[in-house]
């Protein structure tokens, strides 16, 4: 956003995109070679179809606060990365 000046709403917009692309071409990869479990694959794409829902809604209702949805952003790609920091720090020393 910061880079390409790019509105919020088409950032997020490109990142599920982009998001939705790579999983579909791993799961793809996953299925071909026999190693996919349909069970969990089917809860992962509930859990898109319902967060995609509710990201929607909710971008557009604070489409008008841009203020606050930068915000949010924001604060949900710092606890990502925080996250996925513990995990490597985690993998790597114990």
């Amino acid at each position: 956003m910061l880079a390409t000046g790019m509105p919020i709403l088409n950032a997020i917009g490109s990142s599920l995109f982009s998001v939705g692309t790579f999983g579909l071409a791993t799961a793809l990869s996953y299925a071909w070679s026999g190693l996919l479990d349909w069970r969990i694959a089917a809860l992962y794409i509930f859990g898109g179809i319902f967060g995609g829902w509710l990201g929607v809604n909710l971008a557009t209702r604070l489409g008008h606060h841009k203020n606050m949805l930068n915000r949010i952003f924001a604060f949900i790609v710092i606890v990502t990365a925080v996250y996925m920091l513990y995990r490597n720090f985690k993998a790597f020393y114990h």
